[in-house]
């Protein structure tokens, strides 16, 4: 038998990216000699889970530690040094410089192979006053926050409307604290559309929730947080969720390269400007499926298929990275909010053209107990009918039908393809026209002309123009509320009242667009010049409330 002499793989950092390509090359190297440095207390923990501890959801502090230097040694044969902090990497050299942290010690360490998974740091500074403040990355993070819970009604400032600030807001007044939510965008969710963050904001604010929209931290004082618009709010704690910027420092210092995000530039192997030094997480950038940029895609799963991924090069296997879509999930008070690929407003600033399908239907059959409405918006190539991005809210069903869209588009599916899918139906689960192939034939009709329609931020200019509204909803739900300067015609009198429509084009719209989609054949059939209201006035109304708050 020849003996080869045994590889030695450094990584730096722990957790997802790190942890996987150590326990991944394990696996196809049993004799690789394997480093983990991680200059945290923690080398696998279940940081997703964090706020769910604060709030109570998961009791054990234990239960968030997925293994210890201890069990990945007895199991993998893995060299872990927790408290240790890597400060040098010799490229040319191929060492690096690590400190101790408990004892202050400095110690050199070769490689022949490095891997960077350090992951990303809070993007501001923790700032100076009376109030304590934390992020929520880490298992002492979310300690130290619940140990600030001592009583109902402690005031806390979360900073930052994205995932991890809605999550730790649940968890919050779950636990009884006086909770103000600070986000320096006009909306809660950046990533989501206007229209479709609009639910969010109002079922935070049912909850007793104070947010603060458009507005940032100027400065701390003694049980205080002041605000750049001159107001002020009473803090005992802030959670900083404000985002995250890649840490990339330790790279830099050594000569690697970085994108024009920030983050570690890499190729489809996740290989750095360095041959003999890889980058993965939330420290590197990403490729992405959707545009040719390449952005920054702080994801556990990313980290995890990459650690594996760069796993399988070192062994001497043949891999790359997919494109990126970003899919992400969040629960706030029962509203699940999910998105994958690009939103609209990201599409327009990048100049693409889009088509934009607004539906609304039902989680399951209607007539099974317990169903709940999903609002979905699905964004497509006019050209070629790619999927650009999907967004849905709701209360139930929505996590698998973002994880169908999600796969069909790394899939390359057309849009109108969504129509044929083959999906599960019971009544419980689900219809016979499933939510995603209802999505398919609404996409379907918009790209062959069959419905034309215009968008919820489109019909003032229409309307200015010289379309005429029509409104085709029962007149109770008119009487109700409906769009200033609309007529009322309901649906099923609309071919005995053909002669009330004035002249020239018309918009007619309905509360979710399927009937409005019938009006509309109906209408075209009989000579009009006529457009569908895209999501009809549910979808209308919820943009024009985000609209009308920054006029």
């Amino acid at each position: 038998m020849i003996v080869t002499e045994a590889l030695k793989v450094v990584i730096v950092g722990g957790v997802a990216g790190g942890m996987s390509a150590a326990t991944r090359l394990r696996r196809l190297d049993e004799h690789a000699h394997i480093v983990v440095f991680e200059r945290g207390p923690e080398v696998s923990y279940a940081n997703c889970g964090l706020p769910y501890f604060v709030g109570g959801v998961i009791a054990d502090r234990e239960s968030l530690l997925l293994q210890t230097p201890e069990s990945l040694h007895r199991r993998f044969r893995l060299d872990v040094r927790v408290r240790h902090e890597v400060v040098r990497i010799d490229t040319a050299g191929r060492e690096i410089e690590v400190i101790d942290l408990q004892t202050g010690e400095r110690t050199t360490e070769t490689y022949d192979r490095l891997i960077l998974a350090a992951g990303a740091r809070p993007r501001r500074d923790e700032p100076t006053g009376g109030v304590l403040v934390r992020s929520l990355r880490t298992v002492e993070d979310a300690v130290v926050i619940d140990a600030a819970l001592s009583r109902p009604g402690v005031p806390v400032v979360v900073v930052g409307g994205g995932y991890t600030g809605l999550e730790a807001v649940e968890n919050l007044v779950a636990r009884e604290a006086a909770v103000t939510l600070v986000q320096r965008g006009r909306q809660l969710l950046s990533p989501l559309d206007a229209e479709m963050a609009e639910p969010v904001l109002d079922a935070v604010r049912a909850r007793g929730v104070d947010v603060r929209l458009g507005v940032e931290v100027a400065a701390v004082g003694d049980g205080l947080v002041e605000l750049d618009d001159g107001t002020s709010v009473a803090a005992e704690l802030i959670v900083d969720a404000s985002g995250v910027v890649p840490e990339a420092r330790l790279a830099a210092d050594a000569g690697i390269a970085l994108g024009e995000t920030g983050g570690i530039r890499v190729d489809a192997s996740c290989r750095t400007s360095d041959p003999y030094v890889f980058a993965v997480g939330d420290g590197a950038e990403k490729a992405e499926l959707i545009g040719a940029d390449p952005a920054l895609i702080t994801m556990a799963g990313l980290a995890n298929r990459h650690g594996r991924m760069v796993a399988d090069i070192i062994a001497g296997r043949s891999e790359s990275a997919r494109g990126a879509l970003g899919t992400g999930i969040v629960e706030v008070f029962g509203l699940v909010v999910a998105k994958t690929g690009w939103s609209e407003k990201q599409l327009r600033a990048a100049g693409r053209d889009v088509r934009v399908v607004h539906v609304h239907p039902g989680s399951h059959a209607g007539y099974y107990p317990g169903a709940e409405t999903l609002s979905i918006k699905l964004l497509a190539d006019p050209a070629s009918d790619r999927i650009l991005g999907a967004q849905i809210t709701g209360r139930d069903g929505v996590d698998k039908r973002i994880d169908v869209i999600a796969t069909a588009m790394h899939a390359g599916l057309p849009a109108a393809e969504l129509a044929h899918l083959e999906l599960a139906y019971a009544p419980q689960f689900g219809s016979a026209k499933d939510a995603v192939n209802i999505v398919g034939y609404v996409a379907e009709n918009s790209r062959n002309g069959t419905t034309p329609s215009l968008q919820w931020h489109e019909l003032a200019e229409a309307v200015r123009q010289g379309a005429a509204l029509v409104d085709v909803r029962s007149s109770a739900e008119f009487a109700a509320g409906g769009i200033p300067g609309a007529i009322n015609i309901p649906l099923d009198e609309l071919r005995d009242r053909l002669h009330e429509l004035p002249p020239g084009p018309l918009v007619v719209h309905c509360q979710v667009g399927q009937r409005g989609h019938v009006a509309t054949r109906l209408l075209l059939q009989h000579g009009f010049e006529v457009r569908n209201l895209d999501g009809g006035y549910r979808t209308w109304q919820d943009g024009a409330k985000a609209e009308s708050r920054w006029v």
